[in-house]
């Protein structure tokens, strides 16, 4: 009889204890930022192709840029640095289109993609460029697709 009433007290403390935990309130938790910083995360690409629907990717990398530059980018910190100079408008890093430069008028195009977030905005954006002399011409700063 003694067994049987310690084991039925031990079984009451186990039932009160989870009772005790398991209220039956919801509870609200607190939401804190995991970081200061919006994220920044983009897959690039390089292709070939008239558009980036039917372009076979030949290069792509990946980059952050917050909290830190990284990713597979082999020149991140630059890359992120370009791209806040624009404020993530790939637009304008397509720049004259290889105006400045030489090259020949042969059609060989290649496709540039980004995808993914920067700054907390959703991006997708690709450019076709005439071919791949047109691109690295045309690219202000350079780093950004120079992988």
């Amino acid at each position: 009889m003694r067994y049987t009433v310690r084991a039925l007290g031990a079984v009451a403390a186990l039932t009160v204890g989870w009772l005790a935990g398991t209220s039956g309130v919801a509870q609200a938790g607190t939401v804190e930022a995991d970081s200061l910083y919006s994220p920044s995360a983009l897959v690039l690409t390089v292709g070939k192709g008239e558009d980036a629907t039917t372009a076979s990717v030949q290069r792509a990398v990946l980059l952050n840029c917050a909290p830190r530059p990284g990713g597979t980018h082999p020149a991140a910190a630059q890359a992120c640095k370009e791209l806040r100079a624009v404020d993530g408008e790939f637009a304008a890093l397509a720049g004259d289109g290889g105006q400045g430069r030489m090259c020949t008028k042969i059609w060989d195009p290649v496709v540039v993609t980004a995808d993914g977030v920067w700054e907390g905005r959703r991006v997708s954006w690709s450019y076709t460029f005439a071919n791949a002399c047109v691109m690295e011409g045309g690219m202000q700063g350079g780093a950004v697709f120079a992988f």
